[in-house]
């Protein structure tokens, strides 16, 4: 009995703990339901309220940030223990596990929930744009920019003149489908969850906020083109594009195959129904754009890592195109874009140097030996 009453007091003063937690994220909360009821409106306002998307990845998330990712943090933190300490285990544990720290784990865990409902909101909205702008009315002068500045010739044909592969095509499919996502969302699971990177927290999930707003929801909404994959759909010039489209097709069977993802958004949207990360939008690039932003908050980490950090940014800007997913000048944009979202932030939201309730001293702003993933 005596024991029971220590767990149930022990969780107890972990919710309580990662409730004062979760009222410090407060604004960040704000912005995500503004943000819903924005998307409600704007999708009610245009007729397009049958596109919501917030059920489609209920599942997927859950199964990812409540089960998954959680699971592997704690078996990481296990094995470091097992493997770096002896003597020192019991209290290793104890630092790893304490109060403080699965307080905070677990408020990091309320804001992916949050965050659940925000991807959800900006696949609807993302689903509505084309029924707003009536079309995608951009893609031939986005096509025209690219070629007046990779001197008069379309980029893809730059590239496929060096790196025309079935190779290469399907590591680029790889990453841009599969390692993409893993970086990504990872890391956003590392800052939501972890307190070695706590002082960055508020401003990194603010940063990341904004880059699917601005960069995905807002500009693509003003300036929306469908992207070289759909350029003959939308224009009805099916050769500008064509060759580079029927090398993609080459590996319609493969399991990260664009042509074959490329086809699924277009049914749907032809349907006018709602999937999985349906909408499509190429200005600017999401994909760039997230991949600068981790790369912005990596170089704060270490100039050396944030140089690889940019180089990968090249790699998925260069890896759009070549897949047909984008004009070159999206991810010009997206870059520049992020940029400035980057410094805005680092001038509106400091470092929070606030240190976790109970949580050892240093465990918040460095790495710690006991402190891997959670």
């Amino acid at each position: 009995m005596t024991q029971s009453y220590s767990v149930l007091r022990g969780l107890w003063a972990i919710v309580t703990e990662a409730a004062q937690l979760v009222r410090r994220d407060s604004g960040l909360y704000l912005a995500i339901v503004i943000y819903v009821l924005a998307g409600l409106i704007f999708l009610n306002a245009i007729g397009a309220a049958n596109r919501l998307a917030f059920s489609i990845y209920f599942g997927s998330w859950i199964s990812l940030n409540g089960f998954a990712l959680p699971t592997i943090a704690i078996l990481a933190d296990a094995i470091l223990i097992m493997h770096r300490f002896n003597s020192r285990r019991r209290l290793a544990a104890k630092r790893v596990f304490s109060t403080g720290r699965l307080a905070y784990s677990l408020s990091g865990l309320c804001l992916l929930m949050a965050l659940m409902i925000f991807q959800g909101n900006f696949t609807s909205v993302k689903n509505g744009m084309s029924a707003w702008q009536g079309g995608f009315q951009f893609d031939v002068l986005h096509a025209d920019i690219d070629a007046f500045l990779h001197l008069g010739a379309d980029p893809w044909r730059w590239l496929y003149s060096v790196a025309e592969s079935d190779l290469v095509r399907a590591i680029i499919e790889w990453n841009y489908n599969v390692f993409w996502f893993l970086l990504n969302f990872v890391g956003l699971f590392f800052v939501a969850t972890s307190p070695m990177v706590a002082s960055v927290r508020t401003r990194y999930l603010a940063c990341f906020m904004a880059v699917w707003i601005v960069v995905g929801n807002i500009l693509a909404a003003l300036f929306l083109s469908a992207g070289p994959a759909f350029y003959g759909a939308v224009t009805g010039d099916t050769a500008r594009f064509g060759e580079q489209l029927a090398f993609l097709a080459r590996g319609a069977g493969s399991s990260n195959s664009a042509a074959a993802y490329q086809q699924y958004l277009w049914s749907l949207y032809e349907a006018k129904q709602t999937g999985f990360a349906t909408g499509i939008s190429a200005f600017p690039s999401v994909h760039v754009g997230l991949a600068m932003l981790n790369a912005l908050f990596v170089r704060e980490y270490s100039r050396l890592l944030g140089v690889f950090a940019l180089l990968y940014v090249a790699f998925v800007a260069v890896s759009s195109v070549y897949l047909a997913w984008h004009y070159a000048i999206d991810s010009y944009v997206a870059v520049v874009v992020v940029s400035v979202i980057y410094v805005v932030a680092r001038k509106l939201i400091p470092a929070d140097r606030r240190l976790v309730p109970n949580m050892p001293v240093g465990a918040v702003n460095r790495p710690v030996a006991a402190a891997t993933v959670c």
